[in-house]
């Protein structure tokens, strides 16, 4: 048995706050910006933090079950390092360092622009961690920008997992960004992903809306 009168009220509750969360307009699609971060193995992990040592969420990520993590690194390449460089979990299989084009100048690199994923034949770079550190020799990358969406919102847009796209940014540094590829799965939330270079360049914010031109 169950409190029918309670169960509504639930479900009442529950409708209500879906109605007054902040939506996208039809068509558009809210820009996240991507400050530099690394994922990490299990293994590596362990070299960096110790035996044992797990991932301690500090914030969640706009894609579900993605989170920033409190535990950060230091990145050191042949010119410069970086400090407090957050690592994202969960885990994974494959160690991966993702910087804009600015960070790889200052630490003295030459990553390759690649879907997120896509490490084999790229760079290398030093990772110091609290309790070891790691001579990563590929694996870092600058990321190539990418729209995250489910299927249902793929085939509201008109698109499918792999397709190249543009989009088109409004404002004063309006502008139009080719080569972004679609990332669609069961997991994805609609998100446009680029680097903090590229959002400076066409004046954009965490949260802004870009749409998709349509060929």
């Amino acid at each position: 048995m169950y409190d029918e009168k309670l169960v509504r009220s639930i479900v009442k509750e529950v409708l209500d706050k879906l109605s007054l969360a902040p939506r996208a307009p039809s068509g558009k699609i809210p820009v996240g910006l991507s400050n530099r971060h690394l994922h990490l193995t299990t293994k590596d992990l362990e070299i960096l933090f110790g035996k044992g040592a797990k991932l301690t969420k500090l914030r969640d990520l706009s894609q579900p079950g993605q989170f920033a993590a409190n535990e950060t690194v230091t990145l050191v390449g042949p010119k410069g390092r970086m400090d407090k460089v957050r690592i994202l979990g969960p885990v994974r299989k494959e160690t991966q360092v993702e910087v804009s084009r600015t960070d790889s100048y200052i630490l003295g690199i030459k990553p390759p622009v690649r879907i997120s994923g896509d490490i084999k034949g790229s760079g290398g770079i030093k990772i110091i961690g609290h309790k070891g550190e790691i001579d990563l020799r590929e694996g870092v990358i600058i990321a190539q920008r990418h729209i995250h969406m489910s299927p249902d919102e793929a085939r509201g847009f008109g698109v499918k997992d792999g397709d190249i796209v543009k989009v088109k940014v409004a404002g004063e540094r309006a502008l139009i960004f080719d080569n972004i590829i679609i990332r669609s799965g069961p997991t994805h939330k609609l998100d446009f992903h680029i680097d903090i270079d590229e959002a400076n360049a066409a004046g954009l914010s965490q949260g802004d809306l870009i749409e998709i031109i349509k060929s």
